[in-house]
């Protein structure tokens, strides 16, 4: 089976909790306006059920993994404000028909284990963090009581990028994705290597955006003391917005057993990476996505 573990639809009834709301996140017909980056113009079609249904079977997928879009910054808003929003994209995103299945997501400001097990006994895949979350040790204690929670379900949890701070208003429009985003993913995947393995040893985590390149870092980590260590086979890495050469190097570092094939649909295109070997794509695209999910080893 095909898996693209990495895409974004928004449920109808979300939409409009978000058009109700009067500062950011919030949309103004199909504008969305968030703290930290420009007015973004939506497409539509992008948030059509049945045009996305259609897309995702032409991809020949099996399962295609939605998420709350986390740089939205729902998780931070105050419990009364994130818990509507959330009950609406969980409530329509475990409603959608194949191949779509579901991250779950969980406020982060009073965090709910008893919320996120019954979220995750509905069926979600597992549990979606903004890497903002994630940055240091304080993080992944305050994250804790949501990771155990996850573990003990035995299923795994997604890095995806968080909410953009307050930037240059003269910035490009592709600053947040290249800049901020990737910082978090690099900051958050060497917290999770200092501070989240040794407290969750038996943790399965996915890293968008292939954790920002942080990996091809290794070299440097072991020329300051960090070691190299063994390849971490419940550490996989998605490749949204990357191609060959960056998954190529990726694999160079941590191995093909850990890459994870994702598009960040609508917001990017699928890019399957010419490596050199059908097998290889197959690893991306259904025998490594089957591992993160359901936990079996290579």
């Amino acid at each position: 089976m095909l898996v693209d573990v990495h895409q974004h639809l928004w449920p109808p009834a979300f939409t409009e909790l978000l058009r109700a709301r009067r500062t950011g996140p919030h949309l103004d017909g199909w504008t969305l306006h968030l703290p930290g980056e420009p007015p973004y113009q939506v497409d539509p079609a992008d948030h059509d059920l049945a045009a996305r249904t259609a897309l995702a079977r032409s991809d020949g997928l099996g399962l295609a993994l939605v998420s709350l879009s986390s740089p939205l910054g729902i998780e931070y808003l105050p419990p009364a404000e994130s818990a509507p929003l959330l009950a609406a994209f969980h409530e329509g995103a475990l409603a959608l028909p194949a191949p779509f299945g579901v991250w779950a997501s969980a406020g982060l400001v009073a965090p709910d284990p008893n919320s996120l097990a019954d979220t995750l006994d509905r069926g979600c895949a597992g549990l979606q963090l903004p890497a903002t979350a994630l940055l240091d040790e304080a993080d992944w204690a305050h994250c804790a009581p949501l990771i155990d929670t996850l573990t003990r379900a035995d299923k795994p949890l997604f890095v995806h990028p968080g909410a953009a701070p307050a930037g240059d208003p003269g910035a490009p429009p592709w600053w947040p994705a290249l800049v901020p985003y990737l910082q978090q993913m690099h900051a958050a995947w060497f917290a999770f290597r200092a501070f989240g393995r040794p407290r969750h040893p038996g943790l399965r985590i996915c890293f968008a955006a292939l954790a920002g390149l942080a990996p091809l870092h290794g070299e440097r980590l072991a020329a300051r003391g960090g070691g190299r260590g063994p390849v971490d086979f419940d550490a996989f890495y998605e490749t949204s917005s990357y191609g060959t050469r960056a998954v190529d190097a990726l694999v160079r570092a941590v191995g093909i057993d850990v890459v994870v094939s994702g598009s960040d649909r609508p917001y990017a295109v699928p890019v399957h990476p010419d490596l050199g070997a059908d097998a290889a794509v197959h690893a991306l695209r259904a025998t490594n996505p089957a591992r993160l999910l359901n936990g079996a080893r290579p």
